[in-house]
């Protein structure tokens, strides 16, 4: 297996969605498991549990937007050659419905626009039918060596 820093940003996602490459330790805090990659696509099992409550009993917003900002980043990623890394500099969230306890969702990345200094992409945390919980665009600043 080639060192990380040689991979593309597809290469360096296919390994951790096939376990030759640790997961990000974000995953153990917001259970994210990134299941699919392709270029310019991500696609994550997301679920939300008792850890991720605000003080009213509902999950946080905070657990839709650290998903959408992973998914819409790992999207960008995908796209990228060895060595050049990525930042997001802007996330804009939209919160159609509370995100449910304990409930398998869906999320998914994908690239819109990609130049070489910024990658604009698209998240959404969805469910098995389809029905939308939470939309997102990033903007990322790639960054070059």
């Amino acid at each position: 297996m080639k060192h990380p820093k040689e991979m593309t940003g597809l290469e360096f996602l296919q390994a951790m969605v096939n376990g030759d490459i640790p997961r990000a330790s974000i995953s153990e805090t917001i259970p994210m498991d990134l299941h699919a990659i392709s270029e310019g696509t991500a696609s994550f099992h997301v679920k939300a549990d008792k850890r991720h409550l605000n003080p009213l009993g509902g999950v946080h917003g905070g657990f839709a937007a650290t998903v959408l900002d992973s998914v819409t980043g790992c999207a960008i990623h995908s796209m990228l050659e060895p060595g050049v890394g990525y930042g997001t500099i802007d996330l804009n969230i939209k919160m159609c419905r509370p995100i449910p306890l304990d409930k398998e969702l869906l999320a998914i990345g994908q690239v819109i626009n990609m130049s070489k200094n910024l990658g604009i992409s698209e998240g959404k945390i969805i469910d098995e039918d389809g029905k939308l919980y939470a939309h997102a665009t990033a903007t990322c600043m790639i960054i070059r060596p």
